[in-house]
């Protein structure tokens, strides 16, 4: 499985943004995909995920109520939009992919992995 993210950029404090993964290959094997966020000097952190047959979703609390993750089956795409972005968000966004049944949070349960995007967020 091949994991491509785009849609990071600049934005201001207050603003949106999507950003898109699309998968390839095996991708009958996916059965959840999530997103991940690391800030320069920081660990890895776990985002938002959804489940690939039910749209299940899980979010960390910092982001609920302001970001949505979804799912479009027919284009084996995940997307993540961002509402009322803060610039504690700034990070690189990192998307991922997980073959094993339920929704995980830690990044050492997810094989696939894309390439990260930028995301910053002015004050």
């Amino acid at each position: 499985v091949q994991l491509q993210a785009c849609g990071g950029g600049l934005v201001q404090a207050g603003g949106s943004l999507r950003l898109s993964c699309a998968a390839s290959g095996r991708t009958f094997s996916i059965n959840s995909m999530a997103w991940f966020r690391q800030a320069p000097g920081m660990e890895r952190e776990f985002v938002a995920t959804i489940s690939w047959s039910d749209a299940r979703t899980y979010y960390v609390d910092s982001v609920k109520g302001r970001f949505t993750i979804s799912r479009d089956n027919a284009k084996n795409t995940v997307y993540l939009q961002m509402n009322n972005l803060k610039p504690e968000d700034t990070a690189v966004y990192y998307c991922a992919a997980k073959p094993t049944p339920g929704l995980a949070t830690t990044t050492r349960l997810f094989r696939y992995w894309g390439q990260g995007t930028q995301v910053t967020v002015s004050s």
